[in-house]
């Protein structure tokens, strides 16, 4: 009887430890899973970011050259 007993409960002891490994891999899934799909979020709009900056600096540096040109006008020599 004794016997019987000790095969029961190391059946469900098993049965729980696989039980939280299976949910212990499952969050590390979710976890992977989540920081991946932050990642593909992330990157267009870091890109669109980094475009919309150029094109910022490009624009504010033509608008102090126009100035600059018409404030000091180049000679003809």
């Amino acid at each position: 009887m004794s016997n019987g007993t000790t095969n029961d409960f190391s059946v469900a002891l098993n049965n729980l430890l696989t039980t939280a490994g299976t949910l212990a891999q499952q969050q590390f899934d979710l976890l992977n899973i989540g920081i991946r799909t932050a990642g593909e979020l992330l990157e267009p709009v870091v890109k669109t970011s980094s475009d919309l900056i150029g094109s910022l600096l490009s624009n504010c540096c033509q608008f102090v050259q126009n100035i600059a040109s018409s404030i000091f006008p180049q000679t003809q020599k």
